[in-house]
């Protein structure tokens, strides 16, 4: 009887030695994920970059208005590893990163040690339904407080929340940050104008 061998498991260091080919990926508790069935990102498409500029922009004005000390936002596929032994390091469109992960960050790594307190996925045409399920996951799992799924074509968004039903934005609907984000509140249907 054969016996089935146990693949090995690729740290984040390993995994940012790849080569850079273009080709989304993330590091999954181990393994490596490639996004858009492997084929090289050369192009984004122009809704989602704006989309992502437009609500960055008021992630970062909210941010800039909250007493010290301060999170990050983050974009443009940041990379943050979520966790260690087994790795779990990915790239996020937006996210906002706590105070208290900040603190903790050194100059020693490009990466974002920690779990952000919201990730933002913007989609693009080529994401697949598998894999929006699996970065939903992979998030939550990982202890995010909050992730937005943001479909810039249907001009709507879906909040996520552990242990919560999810959440339908329209254009007419405020995006709420929620106890999350307290205080954060923009609105949806300007994101696209």
């Amino acid at each position: 009887m054969a016996t089935a061998s146990i693949p090995k498991l690729m740290t984040t260091e390993e995994f940012l030695a790849l080569p850079d080919d273009g080709v989304e990926r993330w590091l999954i508790e181990g393994q490596v994920r490639e996004w858009g069935g492997g084929k090289p990102v050369t192009v984004r498409n122009w809704i989602h970059s704006a989309v992502m500029i437009a609500l960055g922009g008021c992630l970062k004005a909210w941010r800039d208005k909250q007493p010290p000390p301060r999170g990050q936002v983050i974009g443009g596929e940041a990379g943050v590893r979520l966790s260690r032994n087994p790795d779990v390091t990915v790239g996020v469109d937006l996210g906002y990163v706590s105070p208290e992960v900040m603190s903790r960050q050194t100059g020693k790594s490009t990466l974002i040690e920690g779990v952000p307190l919201l990730e933002v996925e913007i989609l693009s045409p080529s994401d697949t339904q598998e894999e929006i399920d699996t970065k939903l996951t992979t998030y939550l799992s990982a202890g995010v407080s909050m992730v937005w799924i943001i479909n810039p074509l249907r001009r709507t968004a879906t909040v996520y929340r552990p242990n919560a039903l999810p959440q339908f934005v329209n254009e007419q609907d405020d995006l709420d940050g929620g106890d999350v984000l307290p205080g954060f509140r923009a609105r949806f249907g300007e994101l696209f104008e």
